[in-house]
């Protein structure tokens, strides 16, 4: 194999900012990037690493007059989703946006001052704390980890660096969950004791992955980034590396669960859980490519006799609850169903007391999209960074989330029932279980934080 020749260490060693880095008020971030953000029109300089599913999530919120920014950078490891970016934002903008292969090229440059990072798991965390170092603020879509330790860097890069990592639970943003969340806080379902969060999904058959020449176009080892390299199989670049093993995915409870968990985790006000129990299995195509289960009930105790059960069905799409996904919380005097869509308020007997629609457009179970709350929860970002808005999914919050999801798929890997420390979920009772809590790099990518 190659040297990998677009290490951390390699680009810190090159880079002026591994050199020596200026710094404003004590945070790391070039002088002309702070002028830029704080200058006469507050315009912001941005790049979208990550070109694929998720690129509808950012199309509006860039082209928005009311965002101010300007897409200096469409990165992607793969030419065609370069140049497929690039003629769908030709239809938005009036100028043309930097097609650039290399994420450290992107990071170098000093004129941009914030990235959304839209790449597989296994570069999440990876590639916000080196934005941070590089004096960027991150949009991290979720999960905003590949692993638990991976979650205290992010909260440890945060305030390192100063930067605001904004993680992509967009239902943080809706304006009908915020008003739900806020009542069940104040007691208009009495104490909140259990939320259900669940997701179902039709997925089919996945292909077996055998070993394949490396695409046309892909730099297939920019590709793997931190993680340890491999040599290339069929069909791993594209969406199917969720599935692939644990060097790149995080299963679906990663994918998917991270979204709901957050809003259960929300509504009952808890953090971390003291108990994780887990059944999981892989029930359909059991000789395809998918190496994870595909079908999970977890459960997570926490402090307060509350609980988080999760019901994540990949690839049988019966409609247990209504929806293809969403949050259901009870509490002593009735319960809340709430998803991306709107809610509905029940007293204790189950009658519907109101109810309200957002009428927004974003997407359920579909693959990637995007649609009104990506786009407020992108825009929130952006204030963010200007200092006129409270950010809405501070890094530390999305880190706990996401956490919950990780607790739930080393359940599912270890077959035990975890016992964490409620102060910060570290696992007491199994050296086994707490061995995932991290995972190998490829030499050259370790943290460094």
């Amino acid at each position: 194999m190659k040297k990998n020749n677009t290490s951390r260490r390699e680009f810190l060693k090159k880079s002026a900012l591994g050199a020596a880095g200026l710094t404003i008020a004590g945070m790391s971030m070039p002088a002309k990037s702070y002028a830029s953000i704080l200058g006469a029109n507050d315009r912001l300089n941005i790049a979208i690493i990550g070109l694929g599913r998720r690129l509808g999530a950012y199309i509006q919120p860039i082209a928005s007059a009311k965002s101010n920014v300007r897409l200096l950078y469409l990165c992607d490891v793969m030419k065609k989703q370069r140049v497929k970016a690039g003629n769908t934002f030709s239809k938005v903008l009036d100028y043309t946006p930097i097609q650039e292969e290399n994420f450290f090229k992107v990071i170098e440059d000093k004129e941009v001052d914030a990235i959304l990072l839209a790449t597989p798991d296994h570069w999440h965390a990876p590639g916000t704390w080196l934005a941070n170092e590089a004096g960027k603020h991150v949009y991290v879509e979720k999960p905003c980890s590949h692993n638990p330790y991976e979650g205290e860097l992010l909260v440890k890069s945060r305030d390192r660096y100063g930067k605001i990592i904004q993680m992509g639970n967009q239902q943080r943003s809706s304006a009908e969950t915020i008003e739900i969340i806020n009542e069940i806080h104040n007691g208009v379902i009495g104490t909140p004791y259990l939320a259900k969060a669940f997701y179902t999904n039709n997925r089919g058959r996945v292909i077996n992955p055998v070993k394949a020449p490396v695409p046309d176009g892909l730099n297939w080892d920019l590709w793997q980034g931190p993680a340890p390299r491999k040599d290339y199989e069929h069909n791993t670049w594209d969406y199917n590396w969720h599935w692939y093993g644990w060097d790149y995915g995080t299963a679906e409870t990663g994918n998917n669960a991270v979204h709901e968990l957050d809003i259960a985790r929300w509504a009952l006000q808890v953090t971390f859980p003291e108990e994780v129990m887990v059944d999981s299995g892989k029930y359909h195509w059991v000789d395809d490519g998918w190496t994870m289960y595909d079908t999970m009930d977890a459960t997570l105790r926490f402090p307060g006799n509350k609980v988080i059960k999760w019901d994540g069905k990949s690839r049988n799409g019966h409609n247990t609850y209504g929806g293809g996904r969403g949050t259901i919380i009870y509490g002593t005097e009735g319960s809340v169903w709430v998803d991306r869509g709107g809610y509905k308020l029940y007293d204790r007997n189950g009658k519907l007391i109101r109810q309200r629609h957002s009428g927004n457009n974003e997407g359920g179970t579909q693959l990637g999209g995007g649609g009104d709350l990506s786009t407020l929860h992108v825009q929130n970002f952006f204030e963010a960074i200007r200092g006129k808005e409270k950010q809405r999914s501070p890094i530390d919050e999305g880190a706990i989330s996401t956490l919950l999801g990780h607790l739930a798929n080393i359940a599912s890997r270890t077959g035990e029932v975890l016992k964490c420390d409620p102060s910060n979920g570290h696992i007491l009772n199994s050296y086994k279980a707490m061995s995932l809590w991290e995972r190998e790099y490829e030499k050259g990518w370790e943290p460094k934080l």
